[in-house]
């Protein structure tokens, strides 16, 4: 399938098309605050985020610092060709059922990608909201990759239908 046609970005804006392949991990300080049924799952300024061609950035949040007793491990895997195996978490918060293998995170990830060491990545779909900076985030198109997408990045984004072959 042929590479798809990148947005101009504009003023403060970054193309996702600009994004290396294999990707890039990389620290920042920005708020992210996300809530679900009226909790706050987790609120830190420490971030990683995972930058990949036509992908909007995934972000790793650290485990310490998700409100105590909300991820749940469950028994599911699945292999990133960069970044190793992962294990996934449900989010569990009083009074609603569980958001089911909705985070991530990668136990002992390829040598190429400490900075993900113990940090969670979370689909942004299910939850009540997710705020990066004072800007309510977007899920990634698809079910299967757990970009967020917000006004600084442009695409097209991998995810929605026809973009498998990207």
């Amino acid at each position: 399938m042929p590479r798809p046609t990148p947005q101009v970005p504009g003023p403060g804006q970054e193309s996702v098309w600009d994004y290396p392949r294999p990707p890039r991990a990389e620290r920042i300080t920005r708020r992210a605050v996300v809530t679900h049924r009226g909790t706050v799952v987790v609120d830190t300024d420490d971030l990683v985020r995972v930058l990949e061609t036509s992908h909007p950035p995934t972000y790793y949040l650290p485990r310490t610092a998700f409100t105590e007793g909300v991820l749940r491990p469950v028994e599911r895997e699945t292999f990133c060709e960069w970044k190793g195996v992962a294990r996934y978490v449900d989010v569990v918060v009083p009074g609603a059922p569980p958001l089911e293998a909705i985070g991530w995170w990668y136990p002992t990830p390829d040598r190429r990608y400490p900075e993900v060491t113990d940090r969670v990545a979370l689909y942004a779909g299910p939850f009540d909201e997710i705020t990066l900076g004072a800007e309510k985030v977007v899920p990634q198109p698809g079910g299967f990759y757990g970009g967020w997408v917000t006004d600084e990045i442009v695409g097209p984004f991998k995810g929605g239908p026809g973009s498998w072959g990207w």
